[in-house]
């Protein structure tokens, strides 16, 4: 493709000189090959544009920077793009680049719940025919082939986005939905991608690291709507959050239909949740009907987001009570409170990717109506991230749970003792073991039978960051292990 046909994608580009062949995008110098557009991106921790020598150097055919981008002597051989806002501009570049993008994409923003949403929504998809994939946290879900490639950022780069679009639809999947996090639409990483509908979960206190003030971290949220999803599109709101009145006027505004769910919603309302041994029972009203149904999920706030989930694929076209007959079917994503063994006395043990202090809330109070004996919980926060919630989230476990083992969870380069200490201000009952493997087994020993466990922060995760490795630690890896020995030994 011509640098001019690929420029043509975002109107504030204007001419550009030398009209070179272009074989590939990337934001990474490393990986420019001869023929490739570089954009040299500021970013939060490196600034792309300290290396556009190197990009040069490994064969760049043109460079994308910020207007006010100071170039290197040697640039003159090579067009020069510069622009305003750069990294929308390198989203719209990769659709123009890849062309080709699903008949039905739906997004999911929040603080939490996006991961499960999307999830049950590509699940519902997959049930009733139709072939569909989930991009987020857990990486590309496509369950046509029951196949999920590496997790990694929630929300990939516009280049790696736009290329697995297009490789979804190349395997005749149709249907798919990404989850939206605040810094990839802060970021423009879904600019140029075609939405059908939009959902908002919930908004608490994360990633103030990044974004600084909640007002921040709201815009960032609603951009997917008053910028990203178009007229004529649906928005599937939470009715229960306080930002649903915000997000609602800007939607209708816009001229955007609205999909309300949650307790106090209109259009698909929870009348009763009644927790069960294995799952619970909703009751609840889509759209003016009455329906009971049966659900092998743990938590209220799993209720919610497959109800946010059912409000989707209604806002993609499917019929409402095809969808209902299919729920009791859905089982939960990997990581999200995952009942991943038994003890040898029966007590059950979860593993759950709670790491803010709404989520930690809201999983101890699912697990509260699950419990007869002790609720014991095993966490941490994670290193170089918001300071803050740390004595919320020890607060929170000291108030909810009866036992707690206060360990490490991705200290990346802070002092995991100075991180645990911070948490244990408000949390003064809580065991400190640092090991995290060692906190488990000290756990798994001392439940008795009517126990429960939850190890939370890290859910699906394979690894645990110490500095700047990832040594591999997976939690329900472990606690299999720990338990499979203990029994080992029994016998």
């Amino acid at each position: 493709m011509l640098l001019s046909d690929l420029t043509k994608a975002d109107r504030n580009v204007y001419a550009v000189g030398p009209d070179p062949q272009i074989q590939g995008l990337t934001a990474d110098s490393r990986n420019v090959k001869p023929g490739y557009l570089f954009a040299a991106l500021p970013g939060y921790e490196l600034d792309g544009r300290e290396f556009i020598t190197d990009a040069i150097s490994n064969g760049a055919a043109a460079i994308l920077a910020p207007q006010d981008t100071i170039l290197p002597s040697e640039i003159d051989a090579i067009p020069v793009i510069k622009v305003e806002n750069p990294r929308r501009s390198l989203a719209l570049f990769s659709k123009k680049f890849f062309k080709i993008q699903p008949s039905i994409t739906a997004a999911v923003t929040g603080t939490n719940g996006k991961t499960s949403v999307a999830w049950f929504t590509q699940y519902l998809w997959k049930l009733m025919g139709h072939q569909s994939a989930a991009m987020g946290t857990l990486g590309t879900v496509a369950l046509k082939t029951s196949q999920r490639s590496k997790a990694r950022l929630t929300t990939a780069d516009p280049v790696t986005l736009h290329c697995e679009l297009k490789d979804l639809v190349d395997r005749d999947i149709n249907h798919v939905v990404l989850e939206a996090s605040s810094h990839g639409l802060e970021q423009y990483r879904l600019d140029g991608v075609r939405l059908k509908a939009g959902a908002f979960t919930n908004l608490s206190q994360d990633h103030l690291d990044y974004h600084g003030s909640m007002e921040r971290y709201r815009t960032a949220k609603l951009r997917l709507f008053d910028k990203l999803l178009t007229k004529g599109g649906t928005a599937v709101l939470n009715s229960d959050s306080a930002e649903f009145e915000l997000f609602s006027t800007t939607c209708q505004s816009r001229g955007i239909n609205v999909i309300g769910y949650g307790r106090n919603a209109k259009d698909i309302r929870i009348n009763r949740v009644n927790a069960k041994p294995n799952g619970q029972r909703i009751s609840l009203n889509l759209l003016g009907k009455h329906y009971e149904l049966d659900v092998k999920l743990i938590g209220e706030f799993q209720a919610q987001n497959l109800l946010c989930a059912l409000g989707l694929i209604i806002a993609c076209g499917d019929e409402p009570e095809r969808a209902m007959a299919i729920l009791p079917k859905l089982q939960g994503p990997p990581g999200r409170l995952e009942l991943v063994s038994h003890t040898s006395n029966g007590a059950p043990v979860y593993v759950d990717y709670a790491h803010t202090p709404d989520a930690l809330a809201a999983m101890l109070s699912a697990l509260r109506l699950h419990t007869v004996g002790s609720l014991t919980l095993i966490f941490g926060c994670g290193g170089n991230r918001d300071k803050t919630k740390r004595p919320l989230m020890g607060a929170i476990a000291n108030n909810l749970a009866d036992k707690i083992y206060l360990t490490d969870d991705n200290p990346r380069r802070e002092n995991p003792s100075k991180i645990r200490a911070e948490i244990k201000v408000n949390c003064p009952k809580a065991i400190e073991i640092g090991d995290r493997s060692e906190a488990i087994q000290h756990a798994i020993i001392n439940l008795s039978s009517q126990d429960t466990l939850v190890i939370a922060g890290k859910g699906h995760e394979s690894g645990q960051v110490i500095g700047e490795k990832i040594v591999p630690f997976q939690d329900g890896v472990v606690a299999r292990n720990i338990i499979a020995a203990i029994k080992g030994r029994e016998l």
